[in-house]
């Protein structure tokens, strides 16, 4: 029989160490929140390092334990120089989030190669470098979990995204196929594909030239997405982290393979 104290435990991540990329805002800070205020250690990389060392003094600052680091993902190095920080932080590698992402707006028509490429640098080749690097930690180690961001995206066609949508599908599959190749070591591959949620990437419908927010822009767009939602509501980054928290833990002990898709029901599987 399960008891509060057994679903606790499910939950409990004390004494191990998780990855966040892209943890210096958006949906990967909320991640390494919600995996620090259940007893990890994150170590929080972002391309804009400082964001990344605030997110972590924020944690640190109510008690969790938290480092933050710059990073490009779109390079193999880095990733490496990340995993053997997060390993001299805690001595050992149980979780690593891909949450690191770009977007480009586009028609297929009008899509620019250097805009492709950056996609893939970011998106595809980002989350393929993290999955190799912590994957063969964790096959050495015989556990672990890795959590790749995709995008609701893929599962319903968006106009003026295919470029972006692209990559995020790759991530999909490569989440599978590494899925069926680590499972017997021990190593769970799931994804998680976000609906619609208020970040510094979506911010861009509202957002003018000058940097400054357009109020009544962003109150529209979000209101004509909220109408298209069975629960009548965008996301918010904490939907996102619950999401991760449970793909970390011993709750989903049984889950590989996996695309979890929090988007308010604008896209069913």
């Amino acid at each position: 029989m399960e008891t509060a104290e057994s679903v606790a435990k499910a939950f409990d991540l004390s004494g191990r160490v998780a990855v966040v990329t892209g943890g210096g805002s958006g949906l990967g800070r909320s991640a390494a929140e919600m995996l620090a205020g259940q007893g990890a250690a994150v170590l929080i990389a972002d391309l804009d390092e400082t964001s990344a060392s605030l997110a972590a003094e924020a944690i640190s600052s109510i008690g969790g334990t938290a480092l933050g680091v710059g990073a490009d993902v779109a390079r193999r190095a880095d990733h490496e120089a990340i995993r053997d920080a997060a390993i001299e932080m805690g001595g050992r590698l149980d979780v690593w989030v891909n949450s690191a992402g770009i977007s480009v707006e586009s028609k297929v028509l009008d899509i620019e190669e250097a805009d492709l490429d950056a996609l893939l640098s970011v998106n595809l080749k980002g989350a393929l470098f993290g999955c190799q690097v912590a994957g063969r930690h964790m096959v050495d180690a015989g556990s672990g979990s890795i959590i790749n961001l995709s995008s609701s995206s893929v599962l319903v066609a968006s106009p003026n995204v295919a470029a972006y949508s692209m990559t995020k599908a790759g991530v999909i599959q490569l989440t599978r196929i590494m899925a069926l190749e680590v499972g017997k070591r021990g190593v769970r591959v799931n994804a998680i594909a976000p609906g619609f949620v208020p970040t510094k990437i979506t911010s861009r419908f509202w957002t003018r030239d000058d940097g400054s927010v357009d109020e009544d822009m962003k109150s529209m767009v979000l209101e004509q997405i909220e109408k298209f939602a069975p629960l009548r509501r965008v996301g918010e980054p904490s939907d996102i982290g619950y999401a991760v928290l449970y793909l970390a833990s011993d709750a989903s002990s049984y889950v590989t393979g996996q695309t979890l898709a929090p988007n308010g029901g604008v896209a069913m599987q």
